[in-house]
């Protein structure tokens, strides 16, 4: 299948285009590359790729797809916080003018990278599916919601999206993220000694390995289009929803010598949600993750001794999302709508 790959280049791009190689498909990536000096460590698949921003995609960019992969997106909460209009014109309306040029243009299916942040404020007792209320409470849950809604009504027999709802991301990555919750604890204790902890602990957080995340897309890319059509589909698996102290704990057993520290500097997060991923697992019973919180945990741990990274680099622009749009913006190479600056 011909596959264009919105965000190649990002955390989960990265590891999702290697894995759509290997299971055959001809992949193509898009992206802004607004992170190409944060390279961590990780073979990348070696793909044709198109340098542009999902905002400025022309159809001429999606003729002779069979699918769209979009994960293309400003990727968390403080991004939001930064410029919420940033977010509602990439994450929200770009992905709906992507959607409407990937269907003039005849790509059939549209695979959406969506989240389990949507359902938001939750009570800790109840597991969330699919039919769950969404509370969304940021600009960045916010964009999610409201681009499926506006997917929904592009559904039709020609055009076939599918709303992948994945929980929280961790793993290591050509292009790591520093700033999710498993990575961050991970990095925290590697370079300091301590797990630090910046609420009281107790939110609730499904979390899943970006691997399970990319194996996820290719089951779906394999199914009857007939059978995901116009689907939502939580992806993560029902023992992989942790409070975060639980986290805490597995990344203390993992690093050697550090201590779990309560900085006591943040309000209380109002983000929590426990999540059921039974749809997709009985809909897809060949969908087997390979991963949990401490299987992971030790992954990134691991990396990070190889690369041997320091405290400096973990809060710096390189794995911090807000960090290196602040410093592309200090240092004028992007302009203020976040595209670069001509040469």
């Amino acid at each position: 299948m011909k596959v264009l790959l919105t965000g190649h280049h990002g955390y989960i791009g990265s590891v999702m285009a290697r894995h759509l190689v290997e299971r055959g498909h001809e992949v193509t990536g898009l992206d802004s590359f607004l992170y190409r000096d944060c390279t961590f460590e990780g073979p990348e698949a070696e793909i044709p790729a198109v340098w542009k921003d999902i905002r400025d995609v022309e159809r001429r960019d999606l003729a002779g797809f069979d699918a769209i992969v979009h994960l293309a997106a400003l990727c968390n909460d403080p991004l939001g916080d930064l410029n919420e209009a940033w977010t509602y014109q990439i994450n929200h309306e770009a992905s709906v003018r992507l959607a409407r040029l990937a269907k003039e243009a005849g790509a059939r299916r549209f695979l959406y990278a969506s989240s389990c942040s949507m359902y938001g404020a939750a009570s800790g007792d109840d597991l969330l599916d699919e039919h769950a209320e969404l509370k969304p409470l940021t600009a960045y849950a916010i964009s999610k919601v409201r681009t499926e809604e506006d997917l929904h009504a592009l559904a039709a027999t020609d055009f076939s999206p599918v709303y992948m709802r994945n929980a929280t991301a961790y793993g290591a990555s050509p292009r790591l993220r520093a700033d999710v919750v498993l990575n961050n604890l991970v990095c925290w204790a590697y370079t300091t000694g301590k797990v630090r902890i910046m609420s009281d602990g107790t939110p609730w957080r499904p979390i899943v390995h970006i691997e399970d995340i990319a194996q996820a897309f290719g089951l779906v890319l394999a199914a009857p289009v007939e059978s995901t059509h116009d689907q939502a589909y939580n992806i993560g698996a029902n023992g992989q929803n942790y409070q975060v102290k639980e986290l805490a704990d597995v990344v203390r057993a993992v690093v050697p010598r550090c201590e779990i520290e309560y900085s006591g500097q943040a309000a209380p997060d109002p983000r929590n949600y426990r999540v059921d991923f039974s749809k997709f697992a009985a809909a897809f019973p060949a969908f087997r993750p390979r991963w949990d919180a401490k299987s992971g945990a030790r992954q990134l741990y691991e990396a990070c001794r190889r690369v041997g990274l320091t405290l400096d680099e973990f809060n710096g622009q390189k794995y911090i999302r807000l960090n290196r749009l602040r410093r592309l913006i200090e240092d004028r190479q992007v302009d203020e709508s976040l595209r670069w600056r001509a040469a």
